[in-house]
């Protein structure tokens, strides 16, 4: 009881296994995801690959900046400490 308690107050709250952020990614792999960088540039594409820091690689990349199309890539890594968000299952543009 305690220890519940004290797991509320300083915020600590476990997740189920199947809710942790890395089990959705890597349930996804082949989904259309929008990557959200920290810099605000979006790469749109399909995910083929996922690592435990949240690396991605994506196939048919394209790189967007404000709803802007920049470049269409073919494979695309991007490194998992510049995301900000990730949506999945996005339908194609």
């Amino acid at each position: 009881m305690v220890c519940s308690i004290l797991a509320l107050i300083i915020g600590v709250v476990a997740l189920e296994p199947s809710k942790k952020p890395l089990n959705v990614l890597t349930k996804r792999i082949n989904s259309s995801v929008i990557i959200t960088l920290k810099n605000g540039v979006e790469y749109h594409g399909t995910m083929v690959r996922c690592d435990g820091y949240m690396n991605i690689l994506l196939d048919g990349a394209s790189e967007h900046v404000n709803d802007t199309l920049i470049a269409n890539y073919g494979n695309v890594l991007v490194r998992g400490n510049n995301i900000l968000y990730i949506a999945i299952d996005v339908p194609h543009r």
